[in-house]
């Protein structure tokens, strides 16, 4: 399909956020002209050697087929969709909390009807009581498990339903954006092409956060840097926290460190599910996935155990800490991520490859045995080694000599816009969503930004 000179909107992204967009715009007014440019490939083509056991360890793919792509980082994700204005971005800061539910529910509604569950986890008050006894603080939310396979099969169903609507560009990507004339210059098929359009919506998500924050210096938009979590993936048998699973799926948990005061966070928890390596901008770290089908489980649970740090003047670039930590870890497993077992690294010694054979824990990813504690900072390891002893008193097992570390896994959220109800300052007709513009950090989040602001480009909502 060849790009055109001008689109009434150009959405730059095709994750969640730019999707669901595109799917509100072309419903509220069929006569737009839509195109949306997505630097990764097409969703049937995006396929990881490590998930279909063709390599063993990262191979450094052109474009990453877990991080970029049509459907975004969402596609290989565990699918989890957070009914709950408690987390998974900061939307409640420009919007009334009824009105990110409302939008969060109408998501859900278009997801459900491209085939994703109905099943809901409801909260407990039993577990979150039992959580305050040891001081540890559980975030409370009605939660769907879409699960990395039905996830993926639901997003492709909305894709497909998009095509007849909505020019849809894979491996385009935009490269350039003039805020004066709203021109784009996208690198497709070999070539530069220049095109225009009267409104853009910008949802990079995680994995374009550095083109958008380079391009909003470059044009002086002012931006606020949010945190950074640094830590690791935690891989334990699956019985430990089966009680939490079976009742709320996922057990999103905060604990304040004694020695520091610092916040350490559990969250994106995979019941029965496996750890994965990400690639983002040529950086390794991990992550967990997770699959409905009961065939493709497994016998481990893993989460993610992040220390927060929020960075204060002068320093203003916590993204590229985030990935030096990572770097670290790439450069000392040789281009790889590491994993080492809780006991050895609280023994101060490396697990090498006969001591993570003698694990009764067995990995569900092939990482480098190593040392954590030579590329991770001292605050953060002892942060994370803190909390996962306080973990232990509500899910005894969890501290267990043979819990697996991965290392590195970070979320560092983007850099945001100064905007005025997602519209950038200094750049009218140019709006910014999701993960990749600091306004959210979850699937429901996500998704529920794409459809506001496509009401607010619609004549009904002008």
């Amino acid at each position: 399909m060849e790009i055109k000179n001008h689109y009434d909107v150009a959405i730059v992204g095709g994750g969640p956020g730019g999707l669901m967009a595109a799917w509100r715009l072309s419903q509220r007014d069929p006569a737009l002209s839509i195109a949306l440019f997505e630097k990764g490939n097409p969703l049937e083509k995006r396929i990881c050697p490590i998930i279909k056991k063709t390599a063993k360890a990262c191979v450094h793919c052109k474009s990453c087929a877990i991080m970029e792509g049509m459907a975004g980082a969402g596609a290989f994700s565990d699918g989890k969709y957070v009914i709950s204005t408690e987390y998974g971005g900061w939307l409640t800061e420009f919007l009334p909390d009824e009105v990110v539910m409302d939008y969060i529910e109408q998501a859900d509604r278009i997801l459900v009807h491209f085939g994703a569950t109905t099943e809901r986890f409801l909260p407990s008050d039993e577990l979150k009581k039992r959580c305050l006894e040891f001081d540890l603080h559980m975030s409370q939310a009605q939660l769907k498990h879409l699960g990395t396979d039905a996830n993926f099969d639901t997003m492709g169903r909305l894709i497909h339903a998009l095509e007849e609507r909505v020019e849809l560009h894979a491996n385009a990507n935009v490269t350039g954006l003039d805020r004066a004339t709203h021109a784009l210059t996208i690198h497709s098929g070999g070539r530069d092409h220049t095109c225009t359009a009267d409104r853009i919506i910008i949802a990079v998500g995680r994995a374009g956060s550095s083109f958008f924050s380079a391009w909003c210096e470059e044009n002086r938009i002012p931006l606020h840097n949010n945190q950074v979590d640094i830590g690791v993936r935690v891989e334990l048998p699956a019985m430990v926290w089966e009680d939490f699973a079976k009742k709320i799926y996922e057990p999103k948990i905060w604990y304040r460190s004694k020695r520091y005061g610092d916040v350490t966070r559990m969250f994106c928890f995979n019941d029965r599910g496996q750890v994965v390596t990400e690639n983002t901008n040529g950086i390794l770290t991990v992550n967990g996935h997770s699959y409905r089908d009961e065939a493709r489980k497994t016998q481990n649970s893993n989460f993610a155990l992040l220390s927060t740090t929020n960075f204060t003047q002068p320093f203003k670039e916590p993204i590229q800490y985030a990935r030096h930590v990572a770097n670290l870890a790439n450069l000392i497993s040789g281009g790889s991520v590491l994993v080492q077992r809780l006991g050895d690294l609280e023994a101060g010694r490396r697990t090498d490859e006969k001591r993570l054979r003698q694990s009764t824990v067995r990995p569900t990813l092939s990482a480098v045995p190593g040392d954590l504690s030579l590329c991770m900072p001292k605050r953060q390891l002892d942060n994370i080694i803190d909390t996962l002893h306080a973990l232990d008193q509500i899910s005894p097992g969890t501290a267990n000599y043979d819990t697996l570390l991965y290392g590195i896994e970070c979320k560092y959220y983007s850099a945001r816009p100064k905007c005025t109800n997602f519209e950038i300052d200094g750049c009218p007709g140019i709006y910014a969503v999701g993960d990749g513009a600091g306004f959210t950090r979850s699937l429901s989040q996500a998704c529920a930004n794409g459809l506001y602001v496509a009401d607010l480009m619609t004549p009904q909502h002008n």
